[in-house]
């Protein structure tokens, strides 16, 4: 034991030779290295289709319109959800744990200034409730219920699906759950 002691100081001290201004040097800044260094990153021709890619069978996706169509929360990007994908788009939000709630509007569905020029005051960006937030929501169907009774009670309005975390207090999820037909 004595021994490796020993060997373990002489060790230490061959390593601590350099004198205490030598520890502290630092080598001298000699400018950027140059692009001729790295390889080649951009390519030549314009062509986005080899961008992307989803393991060989899409290349690109086309998603709705971008100019003309108003965007309307998370999702809105995509065509129109139908019953099914909304209620597979609840099961999720139920998975999670979150508590659904849904919201309508009659009048304007986006935000828009109309009253204040203040900056981050918009009108249009809360909506009426829809009853209350619905705990102990464990099934899509029930969702879906009230949805439709939107539908049937102010078929003008716009209604949006809500997911809130009652753990972190904060809504982690929103979308557009049914338009009025235009």
């Amino acid at each position: 034991m004595a021994s490796s002691m020993v060997s373990s100081a002489a060790a230490v001290a061959t390593i601590n030779r350099a004198t205490p201004a030598q520890a502290n040097m630092v080598a001298p800044f000699n400018g950027l290295k140059s692009l001729s260094t790295f390889p080649g990153t951009r390519k030549a021709n314009n062509d986005i289709t080899s961008i992307t890619s989803n393991g060989g069978r899409v290349r690109c996706m086309k998603v709705w319109p971008t100019v003309g169509l108003p965007k309307f929360e998370t999702l809105s990007y995509l065509p129109p959800l139908t019953d099914e994908q909304l209620c597979k788009e609840v099961d999720y939000l139920l998975r999670m744990k979150w508590i659904p709630c849904l919201e309508f509007t009659l009048l304007h569905p986006l935000p828009h200034r109309e009253h204040s020029s203040v900056p981050g005051y918009y009108d249009g960006r809360y909506w009426t409730m829809w009853k209350l937030p619905m705990y102990g929501c464990t099934d899509s169907s029930q969702v879906m219920k009230e949805v439709n009774e939107i539908r049937t009670q102010h078929p003008n309005s716009h209604a949006r699906i809500i997911g809130f975390d009652n753990v972190r207090q904060v809504q982690c999820i929103s979308f557009l759950a049914y338009k009025p037909p235009s």
